[in-house]
């Protein structure tokens, strides 16, 4: 049999046959479902794109209810066990695992693009000292599309790679001026012997040494967060760089309005949703009156289910084990006791159980960040540094899919018919 939809329209009782492709039918054909010949043709309501595909990718695939997470094919858990994170950027933004030589000159290419122009130093001291950090950040990257015309020339394959190495190679050069700028510190040069991760905290902790030297475990640790916050699928800030894409703009235009997306409290801010649960509750002995208090209504479990996941996210699992190498080197953050507690009532509890409500990647990575001498304004631009290489990975698929057109959603008009113009006089 073959794969198709038959759907009968009542109001007129005509059948319509409409192709099944991936398990999906395309909302185009349902325009030949009308009740009359100047009928504009049927549309689907999908607040939130809660069950709409809007393009075919090769990048990430997401198993919600089997908690499976895969960048090109490979498994989260083996990416982040063996590979680093310039190595995952490569196979995100290529498809494939560099071999030696290519990630030797990937690597080499990232860190000679490490610098700022000076007037982005200049730019980024104009703000007052107490602004937040993602919004110094996304306004630097766009800022960077004034600096970079040859951007503009988005289907020259050479001019994306070499906008690709700049961005991934500057967007931590970016966040480290903005910490270093909230905290009155002067900027720090990046140091090309320390790798993607070491060089980053050289930028953000350097103080009168001579030469920074990170430690190994949280060099690692903070890697490993990179390469579990690389990509995810169609989230709100992906759609909102495949959107902006969509319009033709240069790549830092776009990725600055991914970053605007990322820098709301339900996208980049959960993490630190989650410190602010904790602190309020105060003591483990209290954990269980908070839980209460949710089952009734009365507050969130931040830090808990997830729009796609179903089951335990996979990058939670992973950073908690992270969690435990980084506190034997920073000491215990007196949170994790009460996150453990917490976690330990809610999966027993049947009321999370059967609601699919199992700690996400944000419920562990604030404590590590908060560990790691993270102010929590941070949070999101620590985020936004490795989802750099996810963004522009799914922009240039977008670019490059024939099947995609300018971002232009429909509506269903809710307002007023037509009706005339009142002088200002005789309005009531």
């Amino acid at each position: 049999m073959a794969d198709t939809l038959t759907i009968t329209d009542n109001r007129t009782g005509k059948q319509y046959e409409l192709p099944i492709e991936d398990g999906t039918i395309r909302a185009m054909d349902l325009r030949k479902i009308k009740v009359a010949d100047d009928d504009f043709g049927l549309m689907t309501y999908d607040p939130a794109f809660m069950n709409t595909a809007s393009c075919r990718s090769k990048i990430t695939d997401i198993d919600g209810d089997k908690g499976v997470l895969l960048y090109r094919g490979y498994p989260i858990e083996q990416l982040a066990e063996h590979s680093d994170f310039l190595e995952t950027a490569y196979l995100i933004l290529f498809g494939e695992l560099p071999q030696e030589k290519a990630l030797q000159q990937w690597s080499n290419e990232i860190t000679m693009h490490t610098m700022l122009h000076e007037n982005i130093k200049k730019f980024l001291e104009g703000f007052r000292y107490d602004a937040h950090p993602m919004g110094m950040f996304l306004s630097a990257v766009g800022a960077l599309s004034t600096f970079y015309p040859d951007a503009k020339d988005i289907f020259d394959e050479r001019s994306r790679r070499l906008q690709t190495i700049r961005l991934i190679a500057k967007v931590p050069s970016i966040a480290a001026y903005a910490f270093r700028h909230t905290i009155g510190r002067p900027y720090v040069l990046p140091d090309n012997e320390l790798g993607y991760s070491g060089n980053f905290l050289n930028m953000l902790f350097k103080m009168t040494e001579p030469r920074y030297k990170p430690h190994p475990v949280l060099e690692r640790a903070l890697d490993v967060l990179f390469i579990l916050h690389a990509d995810h699928e169609q989230n709100c800030s992906t759609s909102a760089m495949r959107n902006i894409g969509s319009s033709h703009v240069d790549p830092y235009s776009a990725l600055a309005g991914a970053a605007a997306a990322l820098y709301g409290p339900l996208h980049g801010g959960a993490n630190e949703a989650v410190l602010q649960m904790l602190q309020e509750i105060g003591s483990k002995d209290k954990i269980p009156a908070f839980i209460k208090q949710v089952k009734a209504g009365e507050g969130r479990l931040m830090g808990f289910g997830h729009r796609v996941y179903k089951s335990y996210d996979p990058r939670a699992k992973i950073i908690k084990r992270i969690a435990d190498l980084v506190f034997e080197v920073t000491g215990k953050n007196p949170l994790l006791e009460m996150a453990l507690e917490m976690e330990r009532i809610a999966l027993e509890d049947d009321y999370f159980v059967s609601r699919k409500l199992y700690p996400n990647v944000d419920f562990y990575s604030g404590l590590i960040y908060q560990a790691m001498g993270f102010p929590t304004e941070m949070f999101p631009v620590l985020f936004a540094i490795p989802r750099t290489a996810g963004w522009i990975a799914q922009w240039e698929e977008m670019l490059l899919d024939p099947d995609q057109k300018i971002a232009r959603p429909r509506q269903i008009y809710t307002g007023y018919g037509p009706r005339d113009y009142v002088a200002r006089e005789k309005r009531r």
